[in-house]
């Protein structure tokens, strides 16, 4: 996931080249079967990965659009994703967050490039209220009681 605009434009510009490399390889004349063959699996490889990267930018573009205001959490795990989503579609930065918390902007970089695996629940509510999120729970067990 992009989580901010450094590696917004950084992967604009790996999927510029990408774009470039297929484009090169689409006009590339090939002489022999084989050539082909290790072409199309070039042309496969670039494509497959020109499609992740322009997926996760426009992921970004949409979060960063503020249309999306609900974000799902099907566990604890994945309550750092939806944060580190609400917090890019609310217009903030990781300098604004850290600011509201009174950290250091490293330290929302940390939390996020992490996935806040290293931060505590507290810390969790702590972000999540200076988004101005809300959040609801459902705790399930997931097997019946011997």
């Amino acid at each position: 996931m992009i989580t901010n605009e450094v590696q917004y434009r950084t992967t604009k510009a790996h999927l510029a080249k990408f774009r470039d490399a297929i484009a090169n390889l689409e006009q590339e004349p090939t002489e022999e079967v084989r050539a082909g063959r290790l072409r199309a699996l070039e042309m496969g490889a670039l494509r497959s990965q020109a499609a992740d990267l322009e997926t996760e930018v426009d992921e970004y573009e949409m979060l960063r659009s503020g249309r999306q205001t609900t974000f799902e959490a099907s566990s604890l795990a994945e309550l750092a994703g939806a944060l580190v989503k609400a917090r890019i579609a609310k217009g903030w930065t990781q300098l604004q967050l850290a600011e509201a918390l009174g950290v250091a902007v490293q330290q929302i970089q940390r939390y996020e490039a992490t996935e806040y695996t290293a931060a505590s629940l507290a810390r969790l509510c702590d972000v999540a209220d200076a988004l101005g999120t809300e959040v609801r729970e459902t705790v399930t067990l997931s097997t019946a009681r011997a």
